[in-house]
Formats: structure tokens, sequence, C-alpha cells
């Protein structure tokens, strides 16, 4: 399941095969773009903004990408087999002389000129990993609709940058409050270290290869997949249900002793053992 840091690791091992370099081949496979090529061009860099990809590329062209839920870019060395997914799931390939990179199952595709990058990822807010962060730019964002559930604004790109389904889950649990509680009832001084604990979780974790929000060796996350296992603060059985603002339903999970709030009636959990996408 990509979230900030992934995105992040993934620009990062992007850039790193790719900037500088050439391009020998250039295949979208986006109806689209069937006709666009890109040989012969130099990829100038590849920059993280949220959960977006955009790979800059000499003569002024970006290449736009989101992962959402499945999609992913693999990087292969010459004559090293592809492995990250049927060739139907392909969607472009960026080959030079040394790397081929390789996109997945990616549901956003878009090839547009650098100067309207804006209109791909302008409606975002401060980014947790990026240059443009501001925490009080977030939290004011976070609190303008002070009726809208914690776990709801957490997710909403527009708020702050980076943000999914398994960080909402540990942030609420981290201050202490279910992810239906208005944001507006968080308390002040749980509002205000909220910016910077988001920060410092995904900055902790942009160079692991597994994701930690505990610190321990033991058991990597607090509560996402872990229901119905007992918390790891107090042993209540973890909860798992359903947040969704109408547009997608998502798992989330809380512990209704350590966290305070208004929260569904529980469901069974689908996943005893966490889950595969962390």
């Amino acid at each position: 399941m990509p979230e900030g840091d992934t995105v992040w690791q993934t620009a990062r091992r992007l850039h790193s095969a790719l900037a500088g370099h050439v391009l020998t081949r250039s295949d979208l496979r986006v109806p689209k773009y069937a006709t666009a090529d890109l040989t012969g061009r130099t990829v100038l860099d590849v920059t993280p903004r949220g959960k977006h990809l955009l790979t800059r590329i000499e003569g002024g062209l970006t290449l736009h990408s989101h992962l959402r839920m499945d999609g992913s870019w693999k990087v292969y060395a010459p004559g090293e087999r592809w492995s990250g997914g049927p060739g139907h799931q392909i969607r472009v390939i960026l080959g030079t002389a040394d790397r081929t990179a390789v996109g997945y199952r990616l549901p956003v595709l878009d090839l547009l000129r650098t100067t309207d990058e804006e209109r791909a990822v302008g409606h975002l807010g401060p980014d947790l990993l990026g240059p443009d962060w501001d925490p009080d730019k977030a939290l004011a964002n976070l609190l303008r609709d002070p009726a809208r559930p914690l776990g709801e604004a957490l997710l909403d790109q527009r708020n702050l940058a980076g943000i999914g389904n398994i960080y909402k889950s540990e942030l609420c649990f981290l201050l202490r409050a279910t992810p239906w509680l208005p944001v507006g009832d968080l308390p002040a001084e749980h509002a205000a270290r909220l910016p910077a604990l988001a920060k410092k979780l995904l900055e902790a974790n942009r160079d692991r290869p597994a994701r930690s929000t505990t610190g321990r060796r033991d058991q990597n996350l607090y509560v996402y997949g872990r229901a119905p296992r007992p918390c790891l603060r107090c042993r209540t059985s973890i909860r798992t249900a359903n947040q969704g603002d109408g547009s997608r339903e998502r798992p989330t999970y809380w512990c209704p002793t350590c966290q305070q709030g208004p929260a569904p009636h529980p469901r069974p959990s689908p996943h005893p053992r966490p889950s595969p996408h962390r």
C-alpha cells in the first residue's frame, strides 16, 4: 500500500536509475499517449510530491504518475527478468543504456508540460517529505472543517500530502483519538503535536525497507492490520471497521481503550494477520 514514504523511495530509485541518462526506449501504453516518443531525450530528475511522481524530461516535459493502491515502478538491469506482473499490466517503459524502468498497474499516467505540473499536483497540501512542508499550514488545513472525522481529514491530500491508510490508523493511535473523532474535538495539545508527529513517522521510514511506527523489533505497527490481537499498550483486542467519505471505504484499526472518541460497531476482521501491503 504506497504511502508518502514508499513514493519517496520509489522516486529515489527511479532518479538513481534514469536521471542524467538519455532514453533509448519509450513506450507509453495508454491510448492517449500511444504515439508519444521520448527516445533521445535526457531524464532530468524524478521528484516525489506527496503520493505523486513527477519524472521530468528534457524538452520541458513531465511524466506524471500515481501508484494508488496497486501500482508500482520496477527498475531492471540489462538481461534481468521482469517480475512486476504480467505484460498486460505494464503501462509505461522508460529505458536507458543501463537500466529499464517499468510502471505496472499505474491508474494515473499523464504526459504534460513541466510548466503545467500544477494542474496535477497544485491541489496538494504541504508535503510531509517535501521542501514545501509547513506544519502551521497543515494544521490549519486540518482544522478548517472541525466536524470532519480525524481519519478522513488525515487522508485528504489537500490538507497535507503523504498520509495513507496505515499512517492514518497509526497516527490516531499515537494521538489517543479514534479516527471518527471530529478533528475539532481533538485536544489542543494533541492537535499541536500532530504535524510534527506525522512528519517524524514518515521521515523515520523513508529509508527503511520495512515500515515501523513502534520502534520495536517484535512488532512494527501498533494497530494497523492487527485486529483482533491485543493492543501493545493495554492488551485490549484491536478492532477494525470501514471508514470512508463515500468515494472509497478503507479498513481502519483502533484500540477502544487507548483511543477516545466515537467509533462504529466493530466488524469481524477479514485480516487476522498483518496486511501484506505494509
